[in-house]
């Protein structure tokens, strides 16, 4: 493949202003420097949190200031997801990319809302899917008015508080879309299996991404963080944020 890759990153979510950024300042950096694109994202709700008492985020309203504020500091491009079919019009209205949860990939009034945005729309495999079942989410999205339709590989799950990837999905989801990502901090999640929260093995992520692209995947996600053992969301999947530039360098 002679075009570069894709590659998304950023914190899981807003904990704060002063966290977007330093990781947007980073991105930038990593952009100017390499000659990618980076697009930024970050949650301003994790609806699907382990537990009631987890952290979810600043909320909409102030979350999308907060990620229109990272565009104009840092011109970056912004991808972040929605939970239920009314937030797609506020957030297409601020980002880019709109991203749909894997657990949420079946959800036709969700996919139609966000595709009725004109925006691109990443759709993540869901934890039960197979990469060829993903043809009917990204069916029900182009013909909804999708600008363009990404799909995401992310594992798939069977109890027992572990996921698996199949990098066969890879070039099974490409025969679908033009643009698979692969996403390599999720990839590595141990769902729930953190006492009451998600844990993960963070060192696997470079030998994800690689054997990602091996398979043809051309585009790659990561969750990314200063002090990731201190996030306050998916902190043992994520990346250390000094460790994405050497990764992304693995992938051109």
């Amino acid at each position: 493949m002679d075009k570069k890759p894709l590659f998304i990153a950023g914190p899981c979510v807003i904990e704060s202003a002063e966290l977007l950024d330093t990781v947007a300042a980073t991105l930038a950096d990593i952009n100017r420097r390499l000659g990618v694109e980076i697009i930024f994202k970050a949650s301003f709700d994790k609806a699907n949190r382990t537990s009631i008492s987890s952290f979810r985020g600043p909320g909409l309203e102030k979350g999308l200031r907060m990620l229109a504020d990272v565009r104009s500091k840092w011109g970056l491009r912004l991808l972040t997801d929605i939970h239920e079919s009314c937030q797609a019009a506020p957030v297409g209205e601020v980002v880019d990319v709109i991203q749909i949860p894997a657990f949420l990939c079946r959800q036709t009034d969700l996919l139609v809302a966000a595709a009725r945005t004109g925006r691109t729309v990443n759709i993540k495999k869901a934890q039960f899917l197979s990469g060829e079942d993903m043809r009917y989410p990204y069916e029900k999205a182009m013909k909804a008015g999708a600008g363009e339709v990404w799909l995401t590989e992310r594992g798939n799950m069977y109890g027992y508080n572990n996921l698996v990837v199949d990098f066969r999905n890879i070039p099974d989801m490409l025969g679908i879309a033009s643009t698979v990502v692969m996403d390599c901090t999720h990839s590595v999640q141990r769902p729930g299996a953190a006492g009451g929260k998600t844990g993960g093995n963070r060192e696997f992520v470079p030998a994800m991404a690689r054997a990602a692209r091996a398979f043809g995947a051309n585009g790659f996600f990561f969750e990314v963080h200063p002090d990731p053992d201190h996030a306050l969301s998916d902190g043992p999947n994520m990346l250390y944020l000094n460790d994405l530039e050497n990764v992304i360098k693995s992938l051109l």
